[in-house]
């Protein structure tokens, strides 16, 4: 085994050229045209929800890749070493995804098109004709200048954190020693708690607000669960391009075999946080909560309703269960596609209901958004991605990672 390090080449650096650069950028014109398109043709509402939709997945993806570097870190895990740039990369392009979101969260409030359920004329104004005494009752919390300033806090928290651990992992590149290794994982566990915290009411506020009548405790979890998988995804389906583009040759199928355990084990978690949301709430048959459900099973949405289950749980259960499946780059790659669109498909039955109702729509602005969204992403990322090497030579479980096998 030893000779496996003079067959690698650790000053690997990612080329962002061709290809790729140019159907990311054709992906970003795509998506502004049908924005552009939304607007003029009167859908602001339905525009307005798409942003938000893609604005969200976006920031989560980002999210999800410093969460994941912050795990290992904590766990200290060795098998990810050698793919830990690609989480990096997520992480560097978190600050945009997030100024993004908060001009979309904070231009769908001032223009009524988002959280008009709590953020309409004299709804907590016991004279008022509008007045809402359910909303008054929460508009202590649910006001325009605190719920700005909670997105602000949390999502610069985030993003105070991405710079910390790339800093470090900068200075461990340079210098080499534990000192920078050791930061890490302190910063990492205070992350962790602060993370674990806010990211429930993260999803409160974004999303499940826009139905402010409607509450339930499990749908941060709900949506931590989303937002964790979607990030596993696209980290399997980066690292699946680079190694079909000729990098990164130290990962092997052990590394893909750990990757598609953890999307095969959160998938059936996500699946299970859904179901308990749901079941209870049918069960209990309490007017209060089963609004939420009553909407989604209008005949606009009672179809997704059950496509959604199905592409989210049963695909990667049937595609998944096997050894050999997560261990072959292509079938671990239809998985993660689908599976992306899939939760795609669970922020639009979470979204679209509470902002557009019965005048949903599935055309050029819920596709040309989408895969705007995608293009800016790719681009930011891979652009990241080329401004280091592809290995943290001096990671101090660097070795391990190069013979895991599992």
């Amino acid at each position: 085994m030893g000779t496996n390090n003079h067959s690698h080449n650790f000053n690997e650096q990612f080329e962002f050229t061709g290809k790729a650069k140019t159907w990311s950028l054709i992906a970003i014109l795509i998506g502004i045209l049908a924005i552009a398109y939304g607007f003029f043709t009167d859908h602001a509402e339905r525009t307005f929800a798409n942003l938000l939709l893609m604005s969200y997945y976006f920031t989560c993806v980002c999210a999800a890749g410093l969460f994941f570097l912050a795990v290992q870190y904590v766990a200290q895990a060795g098998w990810p070493t050698g793919f830990l740039r690609v989480p990096q990369a997520f992480s560097r392009v978190l600050p945009i995804a997030s100024l993004i979101l908060l001009v979309v969260c904070a231009s769908g409030l001032l223009t009524h098109n988002l959280y008009h359920h709590w953020n309409g004329e004299g709804l907590s104004d016991p004279a008022s004709e509008n007045y809402d005494p359910i909303i008054a009752g929460k508009s202590g919390y649910l006001n325009v200048p605190f719920f700005l300033i909670r997105l602000v806090l949390f999502l610069g928290a985030y993003s105070f954190f991405a710079y910390l651990f790339n800093k470090f992992s900068k200075r461990e590149d340079l210098y080499g020693g534990l000192v920078n290794y050791d930061k890490s994982i302190k910063w990492s566990a205070i992350f962790l708690i602060i993370f674990g915290f806010t990211t429930p009411i993260w999803a409160f506020d974004t999303i499940m607000s826009l139905e402010a009548h409607w509450f339930s405790t499990m749908f941060g979890w709900y949506n931590f669960a989303a937002m964790w998988l979607c990030g596993l995804c696209t980290i399997a389906l980066t690292i699946i391009f680079l190694k079909k583009a000729g990098y990164m040759s130290w990962i092997n199928e052990n590394h893909f075999h750990d990757l598609g355990k953890f999307i095969f084990g959160f998938s059936i978690f996500w699946t299970y946080v859904w179901f308990s949301q749901f079941i209870l709430i049918y069960y209990a048959n309490m007017p209060e909560e089963t609004v939420y459900f009553y909407k989604r099973w209008e005949p606009e949405y009672l179809p997704w309703f059950w496509v959604n289950i199905v592409i989210n749980f049963v695909a990667p259960v049937l595609m998944l269960m096997s050894r050999n499946s997560k261990r072959k780059m292509n079938s671990l790659m239809v998985v993660c596609i689908m599976l992306l669109l899939g939760h795609w498909l669970d922020y639009y039955m979470m979204i679209m209901p509470g902002t557009v109702a019965e005048h949903r729509g599935f055309g050029i602005i819920e596709i040309g958004t989408a895969i705007g969204f995608a293009g800016l992403f790719i681009f930011l990322m891979l652009n990241q991605l080329s401004k280091r090497s592809l290995v943290p030579v001096n990671h101090p479980f660097l070795e391990e990672s190069l013979h895991h096998q599992i």
